[in-house]
C-alpha cells in the first residue's frame, strides 16, 4: 500500500451529519458533545477525519464543519507528537448559494478559492488531503482533471484524493496525475456499503494502483440488514454494525471505512470492528444475504460530464 496509507490507518471518521442534521447545532452541549466523540476516536487511536467545505447547516455557514473539526483537533488533550500525527481531509467542487441552490463548480479558480478558503479555516498552511467533492457537468473531464494539478502545483496540498469518480474516470485521471508512488492520486472517497455496491471496478483500480478506498455512508442500511449480521454479531459478541464494519473491510485491504462521527458510543462501537475477523463461512453467509445493490444514485448519474 501507500505512505499515505499508513498514515491514516484502517478507520477514520467522517463529520456530514454533525452539521447536516443538526446534532452538533442547536445548543452547546450539544457541539461538545460532538468534540467528546471526535475526542474519543482520536483517543482510540484513530488518525484520519473527513469533512468538507459543504458540510454546513445553511448556505451562508459555509465551511461550518471544517471549523469544528479543527476546533476537535485543537482542544483535544493529546501531545503535540499525537496532534502531528492527525490527517484532516477535506473536499470541494459542490456550491451553495442563497436559498440552498446547490451547483458544481471545478474551474481552477473556485477551487483554488476553496481550497485557500479550507487551509485557513483548519488553520494549515497545506491541506493534508484535498479531495476534489463532485464532477462538473459543465467542463469537461480531462479540464477538470487538469485543474486539479492546478491545485498541487501551487503547492497548497500534500495529498491529492478525488470522489464519486468511475473507475475509467479513474484510471484516466491517474494516467494525467499519476500514481500515489509518483505523487498523484492517493485516495477515493465513493459510495460502499451492504446495500450500495455499484462500484467495485473502483475498487479494482485502487488495488492495481495502491490508492487508499474510503467508502463513504458504510453504515447505509445495517439497521435494515440486521437478520442479515444478527447471528454473526452474537457469536462475535459484537454489535451488527461492527460486523458490517469487519465485513466491508474484508472486501480489500485498500479499504479504510469512514463511518459517521456523533456519539461517544457509536465512535468505539465502529472501532471495536477493528478486532474482528470474519470466517470464510461468515463472509459467504453474508454475500449470499445481501440484497441487490441500489442503483446509481441519480445525482451522480446527472454530475457526469457531457464528453
Amino acid at each position: 500500500m501507500t505512505n499515505f496509507r499508513d498514515k491514516i490507518g484502517d478507520i477514520g471518521f467522517g463529520s456530514m451529519y454533525a452539521q447536516f442534521n443538526g446534532i452538533a447545532l442547536g445548543s452547546e452541549e450539544a457541539y461538545q458533545g460532538v468534540l467528546s466523540a471526535l475526542h474519543a476516536a482520536m483517543d482510540a487511536g484513530v488518525t484520519f477525519f473527513d469533512t468538507s467545505d459543504i458540510y454546513a447547516s445553511a448556505w451562508n455557514k459555509f465551511g461550518e464543519n471544517e471549523l469544528m473539526v479543527a476546533d476537535a483537533l485543537r482542544t483535544w488533550n493529546g501531545s503535540s507528537a499525537d496532534k502531528a500525527k492527525i490527517v484532516i481531509g477535506t473536499k470541494a467542487g459542490i456550491t451553495r448559494k442563497p436559498g440552498e441552490v446547490w451547483g458544481r463548480n471545478a474551474t481552477v479558480d473556485y477551487l483554488l478559492r476553496a481550497a485557500e478558503a479550507s487551509a485557513g479555516r483548519l488553520g494549515v498552511a497545506k491541506l493534508q488531503l484535498w479531495q476534489h467533492h463532485r464532477l462538473d457537468p459543465n467542463l469537461k473531464f480531462e479540464e477538470q482533471v487538469q485543474n486539479l494539478d492546478a491545485l498541487r502545483q501551487r503547492g497548497i496540498i500534500e495529498h491529492l484524493g478525488v470522489s464519486n469518480y468511475s473507475a475509467k474516470q479513474l484510471r484516466r485521471a491517474i494516467e494525467i496525475l499519476g500514481t500515489p508512488a509518483e505523487g498523484g492520486i492517493v485516495s477515493v472517497q465513493n459510495q460502499l456499503n451492504p446495500v450500495y455496491r455499484q462500484e467495485l471496478d473502483v475498487l479494482e483500480v485502487c488495488e492495481e494502483f495502491g490508492i487508499v478506498y474510503l467508502p463513504w455512508s458504510p453504515s447505509k442500511g445495517v439497521k435494515d440488514l440486521d437478520s442479515v449480521f444478527a447471528t454473526i454479531a452474537k457469536n462475535h459478541q459484537c454489535s451488527t454494525h461492527a460486523v458490517a464494519m469487519a465485513w466491508l473491510r474484508s472486501l480489500s485491504p485498500s479499504i479504510v471505512p469512514i463511518p459517521g462521527v456523533t456519539r461517544i458510543e457509536t465512535v468505539l462501537d465502529n472501532v471495536s470492528a477493528l478486532k474482528v475477523t470474519l470466517s470464510d463461512e461468515e463472509l459467504s453467509q453474508i454475500e449470499k444475504s445481501l440484497p441487490a445493490t441500489q442503483p446509481m444514485d441519480a445525482e451522480l448519474l446527472t454530475d457526469q460530464p457531457k464528453n
